[in-house]
Parts: C-alpha cells; sequence; structure tokens
C-alpha cells in the first residue's frame, strides 16, 4: 500500500514538474510588450496595446509605420504568416514532412514562388521602401523573441528570415483561398453539358430568379422547365459517394453602405462581415498607424493581414472601405490537342512544345521529391478525371500583385477609391466605400482581363484563336454603382450586376441570393440607419429562405404518414420553432436537414454520373435549389428518379433519411437543436498533433447560431471572420471584433481576448482603447 502512494506522489510531482518545465519553455517565446529595443528605424516608433491587444502604431513616417507593423505581426503571428507563404510557395513539406507533400505537389504547378519574384522587380521605389520596411520589422520582431514561436519545436524545425518576395507569397495565398476552384467548376459544367440536352442543361444550371438581389435592379427570367423528357442519365445510375449538390458560396462575405442622408451624423456608413475559415488565431489583426506625411498626420484603422504590410478593411477618416469576394469568372479550362508522342499541344501558331519546369521539394524526415512541372502559353497543366488540360488564370498574370491597395490608405473620396478598382492587384473583390461627405459606392477592385469566349462555363479548345484573353480592362470599363437612388448598397457573393457589366465579370460560383436578398430588404426599410442597425443586420439569423421549405415539410406530414412513421414528436417539434437558426432551435435543424436530403435524394443519379467521371455535383457553379423547386411544383414523374414511383415517396423518404442521420448525430430529435448541430470547430493548426493538452490550443466548442443563406453566416469553422461597422469621421461610433485574439501565443493575454465578444455579439469599439503596453522602438545608432 505505501509503495502504491508513492508511486502516485511520485507521478503527481513528475507531472507538476513536467507542466511548470512545460509552462516556463513555452514563456520564453512570448513576445514583450513592455520596454524599450533597439531598432532599423530613422525615428523612434510606439507599439501601443490596448487591454485586447489591438496595436497602434505611431511612427515619423510611412516606412518607420511599416517597419512598427512588421515587428508587431512578427511577434505574434509569425508562425501563421510561415504557413501562408509556404503554402503559396508549396515548401509546407519542409516543416510537415511527407503529410504535405501532395499539397506541396498542387501549390508548385503555379510557380508562384518565381512569379514573386518578378512581381517584386515590378514595383515602384516608393512600395519597395515600405516592402523593405515591413520585411525588416518582421525579422527584427521574430529576432525579438527569447525563443522562436513554440510550433517550431514542436514540429522540430527553425523559422527562416523573411524575404520582401514573402509579402507579395501571402497575397498569391489569398488568390488561392479566395479562387481556388482552378477550373474544377469548368470541368463539372462540361460533364453535365456533355451529358443532357441543352434545354436540360439551361434549366438545371440557372441563375435564381427568386432571390436575385442586384444592387444595379436588373433581373434575369428563370429558365422553364423543358416539356422533352427529363435524360435518362439523370434518372439512374450507381450510388453516389457525395451526394450534396453546391448549396452555397462557401468562400464570401457580407457588405452595406449607407449614404450620409440616411444616416443621424450626415456621414456614410460601410458594414463588412468577412467570411472565410475560422482558426485560432484567426485570421485578421487588428491596427491602427499614425505617421506623419509632410505637414500633415495620417491615421489608418482596420484590419491587417499578418505578412503584408497595408490595412485591408477599414477608415482613415476621409472614406471606409469593405470587401467581399466577388465570386466572378477568374480561371478558364482550356481543352488541349496534343501530338501522338504527348510532348507538342496545337495552338493558334500550330505545335508547340510543352514547357518543362524541374523543381526539387524538400520534404522532412525523407528524401527531397523531384518534380517536372509542364505547362502551355496559356497556363500549367492540370488533370481532371482522365484527360489533361490547360489552365489560365487570372493569377497567372502580371499585374495579379501589387501593393497599390496602400493607396486607399490616403484616399479621401469615394469617387477617387473607385478609380482605384483598375490598378489594384489583389484577387477581384466587391468595393463599396463610403466617406465622410455621405457617398458610396461599388466597383470591382482588382484584375478584370478582356475575354473572348464562346462559353465561359465549360472547357473549350483555343487553338484556332477564336478563344483567348486580353489585356487588363481599363479603368472606365469597370463598372461602377455611384449614389444610388435607394441610398443603400449591398454585396453577398451573389450576382450584384447584370447587362453589359455582368458579361465583364462572368459567373465563378455565386451564391443563391437569398442572404443579399435579406440583407437588401433590411437595409431598404429600416427607415434612418446607424451603425448599431448595421450591427443587428449582420447578426440576423431569421430563417426567411427556408419559410417555404417548411411550409412544404409540414405538408407532407400528413395524419396518415405521421402515424404511419411515429413522426408524432418530429411533427410538434417542427411546430413549434423553424423560423430561427437560433442555437436553442430544433425546428430549423429539422428543416434544414429535409431541404438538404431531398435534393439529395433528387440528384443523387446527377451526382454519381459527375463522380464517375472524377467531379462532384458540389462543383457546379449554380446551386441547385431553383430547379428543384421547379420540379417539385410541377411533381412530373418523369423527373423523378427511378427509384420512387411518386414525389410524396421521395418526399417522406427524405424526412426519414434526415430524421435517422439526426438520430446517430444527436441520439433523438429532441436533442437536435440547432446549436448542437452547428458547435464550433475553431482550432490551432498543431493542436490534434499535441496528445493531452493539445485541446487546449483550441477555442471552446460553443454552439453556434447562423447558417448558410441569411446574414448571419455561421458554420462549425467557418463564418464571420470579423465584423466591422464605421462611419469615415465617426470612427468612435464604430465597431469591430474579431473570433479568437490578436497573438497566436497562448500565453498572451490576447490569445482569446477577443472571443467571447465575437461569440456574444458584442459590438466592441472601432477604434483602439485606453493604452496599456507600449513598446518603444528606438534607432540602433
Amino acid at each position: 500500500m505505501k509503495g502504491i502512494k508513492w508511486l502516485l506522489l511520485t507521478t503527481v510531482l513528475l507531472t507538476v514538474v513536467a507542466a511548470a518545465a512545460g509552462y516556463f519553455w513555452l514563456r520564453l517565446s512570448l513576445p514583450q510588450y513592455h520596454g524599450e529595443l533597439a531598432a532599423a528605424v530613422a525615428n523612434p516608433v510606439n507599439l501601443d496595446r490596448d487591454a485586447l491587444g489591438y496595436l497602434s502604431v505611431t511612427a515619423a513616417d510611412r516606412n518607420d509605420a511599416a517597419y512598427g507593423m512588421g515587428f508587431g505581426h512578427a511577434q505574434e503571428r509569425f508562425f501563421q504568416m510561415d504557413l501562408a507563404r509556404r503554402s503559396a510557395a508549396g515548401t509546407l513539406a519542409e516543416l510537415f514532412g511527407e503529410r504535405a507533400l501532395a499539397t506541396d505537389i498542387a501549390r508548385r504547378r503555379h510557380r508562384f514562388a518565381e512569379r514573386a519574384e518578378i512581381t517584386l522587380g515590378q514595383f515602384i521605389t516608393a512600395d519597395l521602401q515600405i516592402l523593405s520596411a515591413y520585411s525588416r520589422g518582421v525579422n527584427d520582431g521574430l529576432a525579438s523573441l527569447n525563443s522562436a514561436p513554440f510550433e517550431y519545436y514542436l514540429l522540430g524545425t527553425k523559422p527562416i528570415a523573411w524575404q520582401e518576395t514573402d509579402s507579395i507569397l501571402v497575397i498569391y495565398n489569398m488568390y488561392l483561398e479566395l479562387q481556388g476552384k482552378l477550373g474544377r467548376n469548368d470541368y463539372a459544367m462540361t460533364l453535365l453539358h456533355q451529358a443532357i440536352p441543352a434545354p436540360w442543361y439551361d434549366f438545371l444550371q440557372q441563375h435564381s430568379s427568386d432571390w436575385q438581389a442586384a444592387i444595379d435592379s436588373s433581373e434575369i427570367s428563370p429558365v422553364l422547365m423543358p416539356d422533352s423528357p427529363y435524360p435518362q442519365i439523370l434518372k439512374t445510375g450507381p450510388a453516389c459517394i457525395e451526394c450534396n449538390p453546391k448549396d452555397s458560396a462557401d468562400l464570401g462575405s457580407n457588405n452595406m453602405a449607407v449614404m450620409g442622408r440616411l444616416t443621424g451624423h450626415g456621414s456614410a456608413i460601410v458594414a463588412n462581415d468577412m467570411h472565410l475559415t475560422i482558426r485560432a488565431p484567426g485570421t485578421w489583426y487588428k491596427v491602427q498607424l499614425n505617421w506623419r506625411d509632410g505637414s500633415e498626420w495620417q491615421q489608418v484603422t482596420g484590419l491587417s493581414l499578418a505578412g503584408a504590410p497595408a490595412i485591408v478593411v477599414g477608415s482613415n477618416g476621409h472614406i471606409a472601405w469593405g470587401f467581399t469576394n466577388s465570386t466572378a469568372d477568374w480561371h478558364d479550362l482550356i481543352s488541349l490537342q496534343f501530338s501522338d508522342d504527348g510532348n507538342r499541344y496545337l495552338s493558334p501558331t500550330g505545335w508547340q512544345p510543352l514547357q518543362n519546369h524541374y523543381q526539387t521539394i524538400k520534404v522532412k524526415g525523407a528524401d527531397d521529391y523531384p518534380l517536372q512541372l509542364q505547362e502551355t502559353q496559356w497556363g500549367p497543366i492540370i488533370r481532371y478525371g482522365e484527360r489533361n488540360f490547360a489552365l489560365r488564370w487570372v493569377a497567372y498574370d502580371s499585374n495579379a500583385v501589387n501593393f497599390n491597395l496602400l493607396k486607399l490608405e490616403t484616399t479621401k473620396s469615394t469617387q477617387a477609391a473607385l478609380a482605384l478598382g483598375a490598378i489594384t492587384g489583389v484577387p477581384t473583390q466587391n468595393m463599396l466605400v463610403a466617406d465622410k461627405d455621405g457617398n458610396i459606392g461599388w466597383t470591382p477592385l482588382g484584375p478584370l482581363p478582356q475575354r473572348q469566349l464562346s462559353d465561359w462555363d465549360t472547357a473549350q479548345d483555343w487553338s484556332d484563336g477564336k478563344n483567348q484573353w486580353f489585356a487588363n480592362h481599363n479603368a472606365t470599363d469597370y463598372p461602377r454603382v455611384y449614389n444610388p437612388e435607394t441610398g443603400v448598397l449591398w454585396t453577398a457573393n451573389a450576382r450584384s450586376v447584370g447587362g453589359e457589366a455582368y458579361q465583364l465579370l462572368g459567373n465563378g460560383g455565386y451564391d443563391l441570393g437569398a442572404r443579399g436578398q435579406q440583407i437588401r430588404d433590411s437595409l431598404l426599410n429600416s427607415g434612418q440607419l446607424n451603425e448599431q442597425a448595421l450591427h443587428r443586420i449582420q447578426l440576423d439569423n431569421r430563417a426567411l429562405f427556408l419559410n417555404r421549405w417548411r411550409q412544404l415539410l409540414l405538408e407532407v406530414l400528413t395524419p396518415d404518414v405521421t402515424t404511419a412513421h411515429q413522426l408524432t414528436e418530429y411533427r410538434t417539434l417542427l411546430s413549434e420553432s423553424g423560423h430561427y437558426a437560433a442555437s436553442d432551435d430544433i425546428g430549423y435543424t429539422l428543416v434544414q436537414q429535409f431541404r438538404q436530403q431531398t435534393i439529395a435524394l433528387l440528384f443523387s443519379p446527377l451526382s454519381a454520373m459527375l463522380e464517375q467521371a472524377g467531379s462532384r455535383s458540389a462543383d457546379l457553379k449554380y446551386p441547385l435549389e431553383t430547379p428543384t423547386w421547379a420540379m417539385l411544383s410541377a411533381r412530373r414523374l418523369d423527373t423523378l428518379p427511378d427509384s420512387f414511383s411518386a414525389w410524396s415517396d421521395l418526399l417522406v423518404q427524405a424526412v426519414l433519411d434526415s430524421k435517422r442521420q439526426l438520430e446517430q448525430q444527436h441520439g433523438s430529435i429532441a436533442n437536435s437543436r440547432w446549436g448542437q448541430h452547428n458547435q464550433a470547430n475553431i482550432h490551432h493548426t498543431l493542436s490534434s498533433a499535441i496528445p493531452v493538452i493539445g485541446g487546449w490550443l483550441n477555442m471552446p466548442t460553443t454552439e453556434f447560431a447562423g447558417d448558410r443563406h441569411m446574414p448571419r453566416v455561421q458554420l462549425p469553422a467557418f463564418g464571420q471572420s470579423q465584423r466591422m461597422v464605421v462611419a469615415p469621421g465617426q470612427e468612435q461610433d464604430g465597431i469591430l471584433t474579431i473570433p479568437a485574439g490578436q497573438s497566436g501565443h497562448p500565453l498572451s493575454p490576447f490569445y482569446r481576448a477577443d472571443h467571447q465578444y465575437w461569440l456574444h455579439d458584442v459590438a466592441l469599439p472601432f477604434l483602439p482603447g485606453p493604452k496599456k503596453y507600449q513598446l518603444r522602438l528606438v534607432p540602433d545608432a
């Protein structure tokens, strides 16, 4: 007995000692927030932080401000910055070994590391100076840590210095995140187009006429269901594995702008929440930059992307701006004709040899991996199914990346900001701008190439010269909306404009439009608007989109069906709720899952057909909601899959299948509240690799409100990566909230500092709070 006690005591002591050692080891890489450090600056730079870690940089000029920003980014987020540059360059295997090799191989085809070197050579002197100062700040911020960020010790590697080209790679990584379909959607559309008659293709792949809410009031008429028989290939076939078709644009955002004539203070307002994968730490870093430009002090406040020296969205006191992903068409898939030996391809000037590029991928813990990349004059070879295509992507163009986004920092009017659309090198965004004089506007911000294509949605042969891309459109060609009659603007990743403007943008997988319509209607029906009112719209979780599906489900649950399948409790729970995607709402879960299962059953032959050719129905450009509802309304028997003899059979099966799945997940229908189904999964990149204590790095597993197809977009690991509402000149009334926190270090007071406010919808101030910490960087003699 005494031996057991000593063993337990020894175990406890060893555990305590190990925990203490781990704690003190972890503290070594904790950033310094107080004091004074010698630095490579021309004049002193102050890095002030409030209680939540919101960084304020004060410097004598913009270069020193960039240095301070880089220093702060590296203190808190260097490992995340490293992942971003490596993701674009295809060097993740140097950190993670063979598990990252497949990702690196896929990334290398874009040759972004080489493109970054070329792009850097095109930068103007002023931007190079800012980029150089930022890079020095990053490296000095990293060197200021007593130990490298803890992730490197866990991986058994060391950080490498930051280069100017790495900031360009960070922007290329955003291209991969925001425009990363890489022709998969064109391939899926090509397969469907080849498999069924044109009228049915046009019917199944159409814009939604029910949910459109374009800012230019343009409308697209519905494509009616053809009178011809439904294609047999869409009625029968093998079972599908991934049976859920495309439902929404999962990479998107909300943006709203209100003219000053509708606000109490007379300044226009911008509200922006960008929807991205949410991790710990998050994507965005809150920062205010203050510097002297000649005789004037400049101030710009908002969100930065660690790895780049610019404020991405925010306010400079004269204008405020926000972004949503354009979701326009930025890729084309090119059908190739190869020579018999496979080494040449047909071009408009005849047979051309494939260009070969040879690279080596370094793999931690394994041999180097030699890689041969093949390219055409249009872009790299990419394989889908059993075919090789060429990929044409706007990210390959020389104007894809620059730092003209910096010009927004000192722009003083909406009109001047809109003029930057054609010269800014970022993944093209819907930009909304508001100025302190009450004006608002919209334009695409980023490259917009001229294209001559016979079909934008399917793979085409470019060998005869009839299909091609030209130079970027001139600024005069860029569509704009300025001070609309309604006094409000909105974008939500759906079709924003029609007519000639739409012909310039195309469709890269637009959202259905229900979210944008709900935002539009809220703006138009609210009368006078202020910051708090726009914040409430960002948090709107009303299930307006699912109203008709809820009514359909109630109609399916007839007394006979309810009794025959023991669905009394199910129907009761549905009838008592379902109007909100609230965490405690069970009815919403039932309707949402019923809709999803209905569409999956109806189009399972289509999903299977695409899978047989190496594609997925989720890759199609247009959601199938509109044709689904038309087919449900018509109830034509020939449009049913062969496994069903009546529409009522399919609908009842959708009820039973979705009910069974919920019971398997949650134990019972009564426990299937939406928050239980939509639980947070916000993790640190390495948490799953750390035994026992890895979960400590993650944000808490909480129940989320919100879903797709409503302003409050929220899924377990995806959703509102920030909420910003601000009027230029009225920043004191603004709002800025992020998930997780500013720091990537788990012992930092800022690692989780923002999370509870974001989680509980608290409107944190847009401006930094009172200074709590100050680190002063002084010139190094």
